[in-house]
């Protein structure tokens, strides 16, 4: 079942806390699938997995920050990627979704980068797309 983001309205699904397993891009459309995402129905929180597309999507402007270790613990460093280098070089981990920030055609992502069995690193994604934003549930 398909919810397109109304980018003017509330925000229909919660991914905080989840893990983007895959990322692909066809015809100009980002999509992100992901273990779970999160919604409140009839006032119980519900799981749901699924895939977040973008549609419109301009990858020369999706940009991906990894930092070595996860922020706010002392100095860090680290680099800034396009997302098609991410999704290249980072194909067999998993990015862990702490906060969701939706402005404008401007999706932004922060969480950890969980690579192998290392402790995690925080990376921040930001998403460009001039499109609908639609979550798609599996059943």
């Amino acid at each position: 079942m398909d919810f397109i983001h109304d980018r003017h309205s509330n925000i229909l699904f919660s991914l905080y806390g989840s893990k983007v397993n895959r990322i692909k891009i066809h015809n100009k459309t980002l999509t992100l699938i992901v273990d779970e995402m999160y919604q409140l129905v009839d006032g119980e929180e519900r799981a749901f997995s699924g895939e977040i597309s973008f549609k419109d999507c301009d990858l020369d402007l999706c940009k991906v920050l990894i930092f070595n270790k996860t922020l706010g613990e002392g100095r860090f460093n680290g680099k800034s990627i396009c997302l098609r280098d991410f999704m290249n070089e980072y194909v067999d981990s998993e990015f862990e979704i702490i906060t969701e920030g939706y402005f404008a055609n401007t999706t932004t992502y922060t969480g950890w980068l969980w690579i192998d069995e290392k402790s995690p690193i925080s990376v921040i994604m930001y998403i460009w797309n001039s499109g609908d934003m639609v979550y798609r549930v599996k059943k």
